[in-house]
């Protein structure tokens, strides 16, 4: 297939009607082909557009979500529709025609697809080949035959831009690669023979029923076909309601953030807040009233411990006084009664005696302490004193600590408390936002009940179908083993065995083929200090795992971001190849994301050998002066330069490319 012409009418930026040439040339006397055409343009000039508008011509509505609506495609159509400077110059109808030739059947035809709608209106489609109008297809016949042409499944790995390349590269879960080699493989079309063949058979075993036996299964039919038609309405109220639910959530989330900017939190703690406070002034009494009791006890004592110990020193030196006084005491009263017996005696023994007890009496008495009695205790006062500052003191002082510490943690969680307290809004500021937060919770507990109403239904109603179907198939079953089988009903039985049997080998064939050209592909493009990967994909799940040299699975996200462009761009590549499709490639932002290494494997190794016929659409610093003129000027059939008028709103394409040493190249 080569793209021959595109032309644009009132398409998105494009005003007017723009003939672009795509086909690709040669150059005079040049024997190698040139398969590169070449857009240049800032974002938003409009490069988007022509590959939108390509998918576009060739597929409808699958060129947007293939599960829209027709107003949901109508309205994507008008949307398309050039806007214009103001409202009065706005067009109404827009066209793109594409032409194209394609090598059906061993031979070359060329077809022009125009497809054309007006605002708030349905497409009109028709198809010319070889330039005779195909009249004899409808819409829907002629869109059928552009699919099968070049199905929509496989032209997704040719038409793409660089946010498909960025959502592969990112995919961690494998789901965008397994649907592409599913679609790649063309499991869907041996499905569908295989459904008609069952479809056949059954017909053919409904024959031989007798005339009751078809009477019940028609009603079985219709009951089926009731049901199921049932569970759909239940299965598209479901949309409408979680639309719904969307949007009511989103609505609460917006009165909540109204209720968080006013100080709601703060409000709907503020009962629980003023509860603590009362509990925390209930403890701050408890404990400023067991500090006091403290200081009425022995804490005094552990104020002053200097002053305690000389007090504590100076009630012993008093103790010792007080004996050393009594003893003086005691002994002087004795020293007189033995005066008094001595003089009976010799005189000058007694005298000799006397002086002689007097002067021990003075040497002994000069040891003990003396001085006055201050205080005067008793020996119970002095340890009652004595225990309350060494051990009493003490323990007040540890208790007191405690309770202190405990007070300061209260104080100032009272504090936190208050200040939550003060933040907190009057009731009256927050009423109408609460009153609406609770009508909108109302109104989704109720959606959700209606959501689960309806689920609840439509599994009733598919389960009901299913139960149909199984009795419609017992009939079957029962005059099948009745009758046997004729030849054509033994020739589908045995087609639907075979065509199992080949999905299973060409499953296996073509997923080996793709590990192939993955890996051919992959080691083109990556640098040489890049993980050598290889895929391995599992034939009954199509799971694709990608493993190194060493036949070890690697994690995708261990990844560096170039390793996954370039992986998502080898996967492509391997996958455009087994396709054994010759089909243009388009890619749109082709670099965006690439280091300047991964972006010349690219420039060098991919563009100038994706396809016969390479389109790219890129700003001037992807494929910038330097990659032009020095690496891809040899590949370039022609290049084109689109540029954005902000005066008219719109874009126009000229020859050539952004600088002017490329438009003399060109």
């Amino acid at each position: 297939m080569i793209i021959k012409q595109l032309v644009l009418r009132n398409f998105r930026v494009f005003r007017g009607t723009h003939i672009i040439d795509l086909a690709p040339k040669k150059r005079e006397r040049e024997l190698h082909d040139r398969p590169i055409v070449l857009f240049g343009g800032l974002n938003g000039a409009g490069k988007t557009s022509i590959l939108t508008a390509i998918r576009l011509a060739l597929y409808g509505r699958l060129a947007f979500d293939q599960s829209s609506q027709q107003q949901d495609y109508i309205n994507q159509l008008t949307s398309l529709i050039h806007n214009g400077v103001s409202q009065t110059q706005r067009p109404d109808d827009a066209s793109i025609e594409l032409i194209f030739t394609y090598n059906k059947g061993g031979k070359e035809s060329e077809f022009t697809v125009t497809r054309s709608w007006k605002r708030g209106k349905k497409d009109k489609l028709s198809l010319l080949q070889d330039g005779a109008h195909l009249e004899e297809l409808n819409y829907e016949q002629c869109q059928g035959f552009l699919n099968e042409l070049i199905p929509h499944g496989i032209a997704d790995l040719f038409f793409f831009d660089g946010e498909k390349i960025a959502e592969l590269a990112e995919d961690e879960t494998g789901n965008i690669l397994r649907t592409a080699v599913r679609r790649l493989l063309g499991l869907d079309l041996i499905s569908k023979l295989r459904n008609d063949l069952a479809i056949f058979t059954k017909r053919q075993y409904a024959k031989q029923l007798s005339t009751e036996q078809q009477k019940k299964i028609r009603v079985l039919e219709e009951q089926q076909n009731s049901l199921g038609f049932k569970a759909e309405e239940h299965m598209a109220a479901l949309d409408e309601i979680n639309a719904q639910i969307e949007f009511l959530t989103l609505q609460i989330i917006k009165f909540e953030g109204q209720l968080s900017a006013q100080g709601g939190a703060f409000a709907l703690t503020k009962t629980q807040e003023e509860k603590k406070v009362d509990e925390l002034v209930k403890d701050k009494e408890r404990l400023e009233k067991a500090l006091r009791h403290e200081c009425d006890g022995t804490l005094p004592f552990a104020l002053a411990p200097k002053t305690l110990y000389q007090l504590l020193t100076r009630i012993e030196n008093e103790a010792e006084i007080k004996q050393t006084k009594s003893f003086e005491k005691e002994l002087t009263s004795f020293l007189e009664q033995l005066k008094a017996d001595m003089a009976f005696r010799s005189r000058e023994t007694s005298i000799i005696a006397t002086e002689a007890i007097s002067d021990q009496l003075e040497m002994y008495m000069q040891a003990k302490p003396k001085g006055d009695l201050l205080f005067d205790i008793s020996e119970r006062e002095a340890g009652i004193i004595k225990y309350a500052i060494e051990q009493g003191s003490k323990s007040s002082w540890q208790r007191f600590d405690d309770y202190r510490s405990e007070l300061t943690k209260v104080e100032n969680m009272l504090e936190q408390s208050s200040a939550n307290i003060a933040r907190a809004p009057e009731d009256d500021q927050l009423l109408d936002i609460f009153n609406s937060l609770r009508k909108l919770d109302v109104k989704r507990i109720e959606q959700k009940n209606n959501y689960r109403f309806h689920i609840e239904e439509a599994k009733k109603f598919k389960q009901q179908q299913l139960d149909a179907a199984k009795q419609i198939q017992k009939f079957h079953d029962a005059e099948r083993d009745q009758y046997g089988f004729v030849s054509s009903l033994k020739n589908a039985e045995e087609t639907i065995g075979l065509l199992d049997s080949y999905t299973d080998v060409l499953t296996k064939a073509r997923v080996k083929k793709l590990e192939a050209n993955f890996e051919m592909a992959y080691r083109k493009l990556a640098r040489k200090e890049d993980l050598k990967l290889s895929a391995h994909i599992n034939p009954a799940t199509f799971d694709v795992e990608l493993v190194d040299e060493n036949n070890i699975a690697i994690n995708r996200k261990l990844l560096s971001a170039g390793e996954k462009q370039i992986y998502a761009i080898a996967i492509l590549e391997a996958l455009a190849k087994t396709s054994g499709r010759e089909l243009p490639v388009i890619i749109d932002t082709p670099l965006g994301r690439l280091d300047s290494y991964h972006r010349d494997k690219l420039i060098n190794h991919y563009f100038p050998y994706a396809s016969h016929q390479v389109v790219l659409l890129s700003t001037d610093t992807e494929v910038d002066e330097k990659y032009f003129v020095d690496q891809l000027r040899d590949d370039i059939s022609h290049a084109f330069e689109i540029k954005f008028n902000a005066f008219t709103k719109s874009s126009s394409i000229s020859k050539g490319y952004f600088w002017e040493l490329t438009k003399e190249i060109v």
